[in-house]
């Protein structure tokens, strides 16, 4: 098997999610926003999230230097110090290109729910999510994807931490930041408009309402996109390192291969996985009156086979023997009954948030106690 082909995989993969992302944003920046007093709404809204946005990364760029600087001259490691900016930044970006798209399909979504049902809603809010998963997917892949294609394997291992370095360091301000400040304009909404002035929730006459319309942008669009792409980084570093360092020091693990191909097998596998994402997010489609989930468990469900299939092809193709796969359609089949069981104690479709709901008309403290139950039970009993 050609390595210096295969080791192209994951740019160009990385390259196609982010077309793909390109033009899902195209496409929901075309639809209707809505009457005059929506586009004013959520022009406010949009502003305030984008000056947080640079008011934030104004801060992180002198962290940046100041780290770059840090680990260039104290480890006398510049090629890590420089990974560190490329991890940083591309971060950076995914939280950005996630923000711009999310308060661009906010108020289309609000409007589609009103004049075209819950199809078109669904459509709009999925694929303005959709933007943020492919560009943090797609960004961690592309730069982890050129670093191992320019330098050699010795490098990569031993350098590719300062990658994950900056994608860690942005992660903590967006997601930290993010969080704080969505809290604090949250909690002020409800002080000063529904408890002082007697403001409904949500009442745009609030401007505290806008300013936590703000934060739930900004803490839970770019913060939790830059956490997304830490994890992300930081789960195919570790699993190119701990590859690496097994082929060199044993060959006693069911199969022949050197260094290089283990190496390479979890992002050639990462790549394979964006293209089954896109096609997963492709193949959402929600109906009328039918049951928004389905819809998207669906894009999950098939994304998922295609892995699986892909995990199996590779796994002996690259590695000689099937035990690799195995561990990774365990790993596959865990993260998707994590959510069924998370969906099953949480959605109004089953027993459990009914039950809730009818003991909540006896008393609060009825309501908490039973709600603990079930969280407790969802630890350990699946339905």
């Amino acid at each position: 098997m050609d390595l210096t082909v295969l080791s192209w995989a994951a740019p160009v993969s990385a390259i196609i999610g982010l077309l793909v992302a390109f033009s899902l944003s195209t496409w929901i920046s075309k639809e209707s926003e809505g009457t005059d007093r929506m586009k004013e709404i959520s022009g406010y809204i949009r502003e305030g999230a984008m000056a947080f946005l640079r008011r934030e990364y104004s801060t992180m760029i002198i962290v940046i230097v100041a780290l770059f600087l840090l680990i260039g001259i104290g480890l006398s490691n510049w090629i890590t110090a420089c990974l560190y900016v490329v991890g940083a930044l591309l971060s950076v970006l995914a939280g950005f290109f996630g923000m711009k798209v999310a308060t661009l399909g906010n108020v289309r979504t609000a409007w589609a729910a009103k004049e075209s049902g819950m199809t078109k809603a669904l459509k709009i809010a999925f694929r303005s999510g959709a933007v943020m998963g492919l560009c943090v997917s797609g960004l961690g892949l592309l730069g982890l994807g050129v670093v191992f294609v320019a330098l050699d394997l010795a490098t990569v291992v031993e350098c590719a931490t300062g990658f994950g370095l900056g994608a860690s360091s942005m992660a903590l301000f967006g997601r930290v930041g993010g969080g704080i400040y969505t809290k604090a304009a949250d909690v002020g909404a409800d002080l000063v408009g529904k408890v002082e002035a007697g403001i409904p929730e949500d009442d745009p006459r609030n401007p505290a309402v806008i300013a936590d319309n703000v934060g739930d942008n900004v803490g839970d669009v770019a913060g939790m996109g830059s956490d997304l792409f830490e994890s992300y980084v930081g789960s195919i570093i570790s699993a190119i390192t701990l590859a690496a360092v097994a082929a060199m020091n044993t060959s006693d693990y069911g199969g022949s291969f050197d260094e290089q191909t283990a190496a390479l097998f979890p992002l050639v596998l990462a790549g394979i996985g964006l293209l089954a994402s896109v096609l997963g997010i492709l193949l959402v489609r929600g109906k009328e009156g039918g049951n928004p989930a389905a819809a998207l468990n669906m894009g999950t469900y098939v994304a998922g086979v295609i892995v699986i299939v892909a995990s199996l092809l590779l796994s002996n193709a690259m590695l000689g023997s099937f035990n690799y796969a195995y561990a990774i359609i365990a790993g596959l089949a865990v993260g998707i009954a994590i959510g069924k069981v998370t969906e099953i104690y949480t959605s109004a479709d089953y027993g459990h948030v009914k039950k809730i709901a009818d003991q909540s008309e006896t008393g609060a403290a009825t309501t908490i106690i039973s709600g603990l139950g079930v969280g407790m039970i969802s630890t350990f009993w699946p339905i």
